[in-house]
């Protein structure tokens, strides 16, 4: 904002366009709107805005739960709200960041080989779910504003993932899926799926 008034006073208006351009582009990506999230008994409210990957069924070594799991992946392109949200209410159990490569998001390595973010929630029936902050290929920067022992509600902020990137979330076995790939899905309100 300052370059952009100060091009403008130096009479630069090419420059206080383009800087005007990036300021708006900015204050857009890191948009932060209020949602209600009114998630049901058992279910598992998605945690980030974008489109559906995909949504998998997996053997106990392909997944963190260490058991069979459903996997769903959510891809944030440069336009969607990249805050991301609880799925549900329960209590963190572990976090785990790793480093790593920057794949472009939408591919399928990016959720074995780019730089993560791993969040175990443990409902208040014993029940785990996983979700995975996972960086793309512009996205240089993870964060994630909870930490192990939190008590957590269904829809709340817990993260952010800067410019471009996916969420993988791991049920357990027997969770009813309610998506399908492709389509668009709303952090903290698109009910996800239910657990067993």
């Amino acid at each position: 904002m300052g370059l952009t008034l100060l091009f403008f006073l130096w009479g630069v208006v090419s420059l206080a366009i383009v800087a005007g351009a990036l300021t708006l582009f900015v204050l857009y990506f890191f948009r932060d709107p209020d949602r209600e999230a009114d998630v049901p008994e058992k279910g598992v409210v998605t945690p980030a805005d974008g489109r559906v990957l995909g949504v998998w069924n997996l053997e106990t070594v392909e997944n963190p739960l260490g058991t069979k799991a459903v996997k769903v992946s959510v891809f944030m392109s440069l336009f969607d709200v990249h805050v991301n949200r609880i799925p549900a209410r329960g209590t963190i159990a572990e976090i785990s960041y790793r480093p790593g490569a920057f794949f472009a998001a939408n591919l399928d390595k990016a959720s074995e080989k780019n730089e993560q973010n791993v969040v175990t929630l443990e409902t208040q029936d014993g029940r785990r779910i996983v979700f995975v902050q996972i960086a793309g290929l512009i996205a240089r920067r993870i964060a994630c504003w909870v930490r192990e022992g939190d008590q957590v509600k269904g829809g709340q902020r817990f993260g952010l993932i800067r410019f471009g990137s996916r969420v993988d979330v791991f049920l357990p076995e027997g969770s009813r899926v309610e998506v399908q790939p492709r389509q668009r899905v709303k952090a903290g309100t698109t009910i996800l799926g239910y657990l067993p």
